[in-house]
């Protein structure tokens, strides 16, 4: 698909991985609308300044629906959507003083991260379907998930377990959606140099980073936003989760 026109939503795009994603969309000519409950920073509003953007819970149906009904009146039926929009938990399943995993915290990172995911991609797809077009694809979702899907570290159940429910909805939704010709795509990253990380001292930076077999640093948020970019131009990418982090598997903590 050529972004050049095309209207694109991303979510969780105003930092980290979805800015990035964003900044890519917009760079190729598409018209890219941000859904987000956090306002882009002062660096994100001066490299998207020709980016709509919405303040949006993704884990609610309303939210969702009346942003999509506001970005489709301003760039017409969007055609690509890229799912960011993330928390991540770090809680043992049972602490160090015997206390149980809060369940509030477990139930709030499986809203967001999964049912989240789910609710952006059904709500999306459903306007896109009745979208008619005589192309070839009508359009692309792409997800994101975590190498925590597959090994997810100590005190990261809650998050894991998000994950995986993303990299499990991948195909079947991409079987489901296929008679609408939409495709559906799941990136897996590993450690990358979001802002949580940016957060850390340097040498806990250098340190991850050289946990990372090659190359031997933390991931750049642009080349996240280069593999969306190949997922949306490759019209037989379709149905599969794809692992980015520099061959690394995570240890136990």
């Amino acid at each position: 698909m050529q972004l050049k026109g095309v209207a694109a939503l991303v979510t969780g795009g105003a930092s980290g991985l979805g800015a990035s994603a964003a900044r890519m969309l917009a760079d190729h000519g598409a018209k890219v609308t941000i859904f987000d409950l956090n306002e882009p920073d002062a660096e994100g509003r001066a490299h998207l300044i020709d980016v709509l953007f919405y303040k949006v819970n993704v884990a609610d149906e309303d939210s969702v629906g009346e942003a999509l009904a506001q970005a489709e009146q301003a760039n017409g039926v969007a055609r690509v959507l890229v799912n960011c929009a993330g928390v991540s938990c770090a809680i043992r399943t049972v602490s160090k003083e015997h206390e149980p995993h809060s369940l509030s915290a477990y139930r709030r990172t499986i809203e967001v991260n999964l049912i989240g995911t789910f609710n952006m991609i059904s709500k999306f797809a459903a306007r896109l379907a009745a979208w008619e077009t005589d192309e070839e694809e009508r359009g692309v979702i792409v997800n994101t998930a975590s190498v925590a899907a597959y090994e997810g570290q100590i005190g990261q159940a809650a998050y894991a377990s998000s994950k995986g429910g993303v990299v499990g909805l991948t195909l079947p939704v991409a079987r489901d959606l296929a008679r609408y010709r939409i495709r559906v795509m799941t990136i897996a990253p590993g450690i990358f140099l979001t802002p949580m990380l940016m957060a850390l001292p340097q040498e806990v930076q250098a340190s991850l980073g050289k946990q990372v077999p090659h190359p031997s640093r933390l991931g750049r948020s642009e080349e996240y936003a280069q593999l969306v970019e190949s997922i949306v131009a490759n019209p037989m990418l379709n149905g599969e989760v794809i692992r980015l982090d520099g061959a690394i598997r995570m240890a136990p903590r």
